[in-house]
């Protein structure tokens, strides 16, 4: 589990999304912001590839994210490789917080706590996306 943290945490650069849960907790309690968790099938899963697309991947939410969350992404793909310790985390964290489907997105505190029940997929493009976080967000404080 070392090797994965010090991976990450090697990317963990702002507006990034991190792939080890334990890092992304350290972050937000440094840097007092939201995770933003998404679990994710990001090369099989339609929703989630059409979610990548239209949101994640342009500016505005990236900007967005940078400022304000610690992004973590919970792969369960089937073509891409990923490490023993990374798919036993997974596997975890979906048991955890009993996902049933993907995408599931929540935003939780520094603990790793969801405050949010899933948001999952909005129309309306990254506007939209940020402004529905920035309520949710606003209801916790």
């Amino acid at each position: 589990m070392a090797l994965l943290a010090c991976v990450s945490l090697g990317t963990a650069e702002e507006g990034k999304w991190l792939h080890d849960f334990e890092a992304a907790k350290t972050q937000a309690k440094e840097e007092s912001k939201p995770i933003f968790i998404n679990f994710t099938g990001s090369d099989w899963c339609g929703w989630c590839i059409k979610l990548e697309k239209e949101v994640f991947t342009k500016k505005e939410f990236q900007e967005y994210a940078k400022d304000n969350l610690v992004l973590v992404e919970i792969d369960f793909p089937e073509k891409k490789e990923q490490s023993v310790d990374l798919k036993a985390q997974n596997k975890k964290l979906d048991k955890d917080f009993e996902i049933e489907g993907y995408p599931t997105l929540f935003l939780l505190d520094a603990d790793g706590k969801k405050f949010t029940d899933d948001i999952g997929y909005r129309e309306g493009g990254p506007e939209a996306y940020v402004k529905h976080l920035k309520s949710l967000i606003e209801k916790k404080k």
